[in-house]
């Protein structure tokens, strides 16, 4: 259930397994929220536009036997990014670039020294983000012992401090320049959160564009998304749009000493239109909120409504896509623009609490937004002597918010004005010819996502890694799920492993490791009848 990244990955996998699989999307369009728009010579992604994490997207491919660079054409992007600091704020615009002397010479500009704690901050962010790969990404947390290896026991203390202390606090260690400790916390935005509620752990995140380096796919991001779908057409799959499912349909089943706490055996979907498909598996790609409240009945869900209350949404969004007359070159593909109060501005997203009800949460009156000018890498992006802009203002989980008339669009005004003035286009709203807004409200009708959230639930300590609802439903052992809502997290890089522990699951491996690529046509028929296979058979006996 679900075209998008983690849909279209997962379906491409099992069938390569030699299951018969059809995806249901509801939609025309494939994608989830990793999609496009065109109109009047313009294009647009409409999600996800950074590209992080380029090996993860690699060993996807080639469990499929598939190369990624033959079907995306990757390009680094340097300058990375450029930093808006607000006016006042005492520095002036400067631009992050792939060479990590330049940078330590930028940094030390703005604090003597930083430069050189960056660096070892940088390097710090290495050895996180290759245990993380090595030992908690490529897990199920079925067998969470599996996780423990000697060299995770001989971090334990490092560890125990990243996990122990806000992303905030560990760079309040490192500098002390408030911008500088912007361009090391900004990543928590990414995972639905701030610098102030994400533990330490995601400091690894500087290692990806400071370490790493950012890439795009010209064509744009949906060119990933078309490469799967022809993946998984390739492989068998039978891709069904159009098809809204309305819910899992579960057989109940009597509770065994195995699964205290099965209470059914999933037998397929109904679609809106009376129809069921019958399924022996059932992966859901669908928001986890929806499938858990919408989808199941209280009886057959792991997190029926109550169980949502005690967790955080994370943030949501106000999206402005524009396409813009003339050029704009004092903005780089990716521009990044931090407000002075930045504790403000997050209190006002996300609630001073880790589950701050809607009404407790406010629109800002001057935000950091994130800008991505495509045209920048990729002139094709918009018609001749014009540019596109897609800005992303972080905004409160709130599907109330823009639903009276003329609301977004006066959010949209205030926050283009605030870009053009700090980057010195004072006239950019009035060069716009084509523009499209969205909001909570459309997220949570378009995708069905909980309190209208733009990424899903919130990377705190306590809904990351094995606290992270997992891929497999306890109540329903032949469900199961990915995407942002299920281990190891949000992002298109953690989608893409998580439709593998969906395979890993269906095997019943437990390790921490991935998988061998390629994976052998046919591979499925080795779990048979252990694993999942066999809950599944005992559910019908």
């Amino acid at each position: 259930m679900g075209g998008g990244v983690g849909g279209l990955t997962t379906a491409a996998l099992l069938a390569r397994g030699g299951a018969h699989v059809t995806l249901l999307e509801r939609h025309e369009q494939l994608g989830g929220r990793t999609g496009t728009w065109s109109v009047d010579g313009f294009r647009f992604d409409t999600g996800p536009s950074w590209w992080f994490m380029p090996e993860v997207f690699e060993h996807t491919f080639a469990l499929l036997g598939r190369r990624v660079e033959d079907h995306v054409d990757l390009q680094r992007l340097d300058p990375a990014y450029r930093l808006f600091p607000e006016p006042g704020a005492g520095v002036d615009p400067f631009d992050v670039v792939a060479d990590p002397f330049v940078n330590a010479a930028t940094f030390d500009a703005v604090e003597p020294g930083a430069g050189a704690a960056i660096r070892r901050y940088v390097a710090d962010a290495g050895e996180a983000y290759r245990t993380a790969l090595d030992h908690f990404l490529y897990t199920t947390f079925e067998r969470p012992d599996r996780a423990l290896s000697r060299d995770v026991l001989r971090r334990s203390g490092t560890l125990a401090g990243l996990l122990t202390q806000t992303l905030a606090d560990r760079i309040a260690r490192t500098v002390e320049h408030p911008v500088l400790r912007q361009v090391l916390g900004y990543h928590a935005v990414f995972l639905g959160s701030s610098p102030y509620r994400v533990p330490a752990l995601y400091s690894l995140m500087s290692h990806l564009d400071l370490g790493e380096g950012v890439y795009y796919p010209r064509g744009g991001m949906y060119t990933l998304v078309e490469a799967l779908a022809a993946a998984a057409v390739e492989e068998g799959v039978v891709v069904r749009t159009g098809a809204d499912v309305v819910a899992v349909e579960v057989d109940d089943a009597p509770r065994s000493v195995r699964h205290p706490r099965r209470r059914g055996v999933a037998r397929g979907v109904r679609l809106a239109d009376g129809t069921v498909v019958p399924a022996d598996v059932v992966v859901s790609g669908a928001d986890r909120h929806h499938t858990e409240t919408a989808l199941l009945t209280p009886q057959h869900a792991d997190l029926p409504a109550g169980a949502w209350e005690s967790r955080g949404p994370g943030i949501s969004a106000l999206l402005v896509m524009a396409g813009v007359r003339g050029e704009l070159p004092e903005l780089r593909h990716h521009s990044l623009f931090f407000t002075r109060d930045w504790p403000g501005n997050f209190d006002a997203i996300l609630g001073p609490g880790r589950a701050t009800p809607p009404d407790g949460l406010r629109v800002p009156d001057v935000a950091s937004l994130y800008v991505s000018r495509t045209t920048a890498s990729d002139p094709t992006a918009a018609p001749p002597g014009h540019e596109n802009l897609f800005v992303l203002v972080p905004f409160p989980a709130d599907p109330a918010i823009g639903t009276r008339p003329g609301e977004l669009d006066a959010h949209a005004d205030r926050y283009l004005d605030q870009l053009g003035a700090w980057a010195g286009v004072p006239d950019l709203r009035e060069r716009v010819v084509v523009r499209r807004v969205v909001g909570p409200a459309d997220l949570a009708r378009d995708l069905s996502a909980w309190r209208g959230t733009a990424l899903g639930m919130e990377h705190t300590l306590r809904q990351s890694a094995m606290f992270r609802p997992g891929v497999a439903s306890a109540r329903v052992p032949n469900l199961l799920h990915v995407g942002g809502g299920t281990v190891p997290g949000v992002g298109l890089p953690m989608v893409l492993i998580g439709a593998e522990l969906v395979a890993k699951r269906l095997l019943g491996e437990t390790s921490s490791r991935p998988l061998p690529a390629p994976l052998r046509p046919g591979y499925l028929a080795s779990a048979l009848p252990r694993g999942l296979w066999s809950d599944v058979t005992a559910g019908r006996a």
